[in-house]
């Protein structure tokens, strides 16, 4: 256990060194002739890595760090009170979301008022069929 432990910083450490170089390497490859931008260093493509994690939040901790971000919104009060409730409780819910205007904007410019109407009747079972 105490082996895993030390290998794991070495090993987080030789994979930071190894995306470092890979950046420095393409950046001088490309951007100098393409852009005309200077050349860096080993620590300045080290930087930018860090800088785009700063700004773009990537470089995640693998599977098991998304599987837990993940898993949070089972325990939200919100999912609980809609697992819940019965399916004519649910129709309820979504009829009074639609009545008050949430989640479909823009709905009747897209496919027109006729079909929008059109399928209200059928949902509400007035079809003449």
């Amino acid at each position: 256990m105490k082996k895993i432990r030390f290998l794991m910083p070495v090993g987080f450490l030789l994979i930071a060194a190894g995306f470092s170089a890979v950046v420095m390497l393409l950046w001088n490859w490309l951007m100098p002739s393409i852009f005309g931008l200077i050349t860096i260093n080993f620590w300045q493509a080290l930087g930018i890595l860090v800088l785009a994690r700063i700004l773009f939040g990537g470089f995640k901790a693998g599977k098991m760090m998304n599987h837990k971000m993940h898993q949070g919104h089972h325990n939200s009060p919100m999912h609980d009170k809609w697992m819940k409730m019965s399916p004519e409780q649910r129709m309820e819910f979504i009829e009074k979301r639609r009545k008050f205007g949430f989640g479909h904007q823009g709905r009747e410019e897209f496919f027109g008022k006729e079909f929008y109407a059109d399928n209200k009747t059928r949902e509400s079972g007035n079809d003449n069929e």
